[in-house]
C-alpha cells in the first residue's frame, strides 16, 4: 500500500504541490497570526512592568492593550491618588498609537513625576527633554530606524529633535513631554492612565481597596497582574480576528485536501475498480485514500513550520521593534489543526472510493 500511495503522489507532481503548500499556508498562517498577537501582548506587559510602578488606573471600559484608550481622565485625580495612604509616587501619562516603522505607542509624560515613579531612565545617549518638541526614544526603537541624538523625527504632523536614547523596557519605545502631547491631541489636562508608586509594593493591594473606594468606577490593576491579563481573551476584538484568522486557514487546507482527493479519485476510478475486483476491502480503500491524505498534510506540515520561520524573520527585517512570539504549543495545535481539517477534507472521497461497484468502476472511462 505504500508504495502505492507514493506512486499515486508522485503521479500528478503539480497537484501534490498545490496540496502541500495549500497545507503549509495553514500552519504557517495560524502560526505566525498567533506568533504577533501573543508577541505583541506579551512584550507590551512586560516593557509596561519595567516601568516600576505597583498600581495602575484606567478610566473606565479602557483596554488593556494601550494605545486603544483615549483620554477621559483629568490630570487632577493624580493629587488625590497621591493623598492615599501607601502612595509613593504617581505620574500620568497620555498614550498614542503611532505607525510609522512599526506599531508603536507614544508616552507623553510628566518627566520628573516619572522618574520618581520609574527610577529614572539610563541613556545610552543624549538626555531628557530640554524643549517642548524633544523626543526620547529606547535603544530598540533607534536601532530600527538608525536613529541618533539630535536627528529630526516627524510624529502628529510635527518635527522632533531627538534629545535621548534610552534603555528600552520603560513602558513605552517613543516619549515625548505630556503638555506637548496633550496640545497636539487636544486633550489638554487630561491623561490615559495613572501609574502609582507604593511605599512598598505589599501596599499593592491596600491601594487598589483604597483606590476603588476613592474612583469605584475606575479600572484598577495591581502591576504584577497585567501581564497575566494581556491575552487576546481579556481582548474581545482580537481574540475575535484570531479565530476569523484560524478559521480561513483551515478552511484552505481543507478544501484544498478534499478537491485534491474528490478529483483523483475521479482519475482512479479504474484503478479502484482493479483493486476492489482483486479482493480489496472497503476499509483498505478508505485506509489508502486516508494514509495518501496524511502523507501530504505530514510534508506540508514540515514546510509550513519553515514557512513560519522564514515569515518571521521577514517581518522581524521589516519591522525590527514587533515581536513574533513562535512557540512549540502554537506549532502543534496549528499542525493538528491541519491533520484534522485534512483528514476531514479526505474522508467524504474516501468514502465515496469504498462504495463503488468493481464492476462500474471497471467500466468507467
Amino acid at each position: 500500500m505504500n508504495r502505492m500511495i507514493l506512486a499515486n503522489v508522485a503521479h500528478r507532481p503539480v497537484r501534490t504541490v498545490i496540496s502541500v503548500l495549500a497545507v503549509a499556508i495553514e500552519v504557517a498562517m495560524v502560526m505566525v497570526v498567533v506568533g504577533l498577537t501573543s508577541g505583541l501582548l506579551q512584550e507590551s506587559a512586560k516593557r509596561v512592568e519595567g516601568i516600576g510602578a505597583d498600581v495602575m488606573v484606567q478610566p473606565p471600559g479602557s483596554s488593556y492593550f494601550f494605545g486603544v484608550t483615549s483620554a477621559p481622565m483629568p490630570i487632577k485625580i493624580g493629587d488625590r491618588l497621591a493623598e492615599l495612604p501607601h502612595v509613593q509616587a504617581v505620574t500620568p501619562a497620555l498614550f498614542h498609537m503611532e505607525t510609522s516603522g512599526g506599531l508603536n505607542v507614544i508616552y507623553g509624560i510628566a518627566m520628573e513625576s516619572f522618574d520618581r515613579v520609574s527610577g529614572g531612565f539610563a541613556f545610552h545617549a543624549g538626555g531628557p527633554f530640554t524643549g517642548p518638541y524633544d523626543v526620547m526614544v529606547d535603544d530598540v526603537y533607534a536601532r530600527a530606524n538608525h536613529v541618533k541624538v539630535g536627528q529630526t523625527l516627524s510624529l502628529l504632523n510635527h518635527q522632533f529633535r531627538v534629545s535621548g536614547i534610552v534603555e528600552h523596557g520603560k513602558g513605552a519605545r517613543i516619549f515625548v513631554q505630556l503638555a506637548t502631547l496633550q496640545d497636539l491631541l487636544d486633550a489638554h489636562d487630561r491623561a490615559s492612565i495613572f501609574f502609582v508608586k507604593c511605599t512598598d509594593p505589599g501596599y499593592a493591594d491596600d491601594v487598589v481597596n483604597s483606590t476603588h473606594q476613592l474612583l469605584p468606577e475606575y479600572k484598577v490593576l495591581p502591576l504584577r497582574e497585567y501581564e497575566r491579563l494581556m491575552t487576546s481573551n481579556n481582548l474581545p476584538a482580537l481574540s475575535a480576528f484570531i479565530t476569523a484568522m484560524i478559521g480561513v486557514a483551515v478552511a484552505i487546507g481543507f478544501l484544498v485536501i478534499f478537491l485534491s482527493m474528490y478529483t483523483t479519485i475521479h482519475e482512479r476510478t479504474r484503478e479502484i475498480g482493479i483493486l476492489k475486483s482483486l479482493g480489496a476491502s472497503k476499509g483498505y480503500i478508505i485506509a489508502a485514500i486516508l494514509r495518501e491524505a496524511a502523507l501530504l498534510c505530514l510534508v506540508g506540515i514540515a514546510g509550513g513550520w519553515g514557512g513560519a520561520f522564514l515569515a518571521r524573520k521577514i517581518i522581524l527585517a521589516e519591522f525590527p521593534t514587533l515581536t513574533v512570539a513562535l512557540t512549540t504549543v502554537w506549532a502543534m495545535r496549528a499542525a493538528g489543526l491541519a491533520i484534522a481539517g485534512s483528514l476531514i477534507g479526505a474522508l467524504y472521497p474516501a468514502l465515496g472510493a469504498a462504495q463503488l461497484d468493481p464492476v462500474d468502476a471497471l467500466a468507467y472511462e
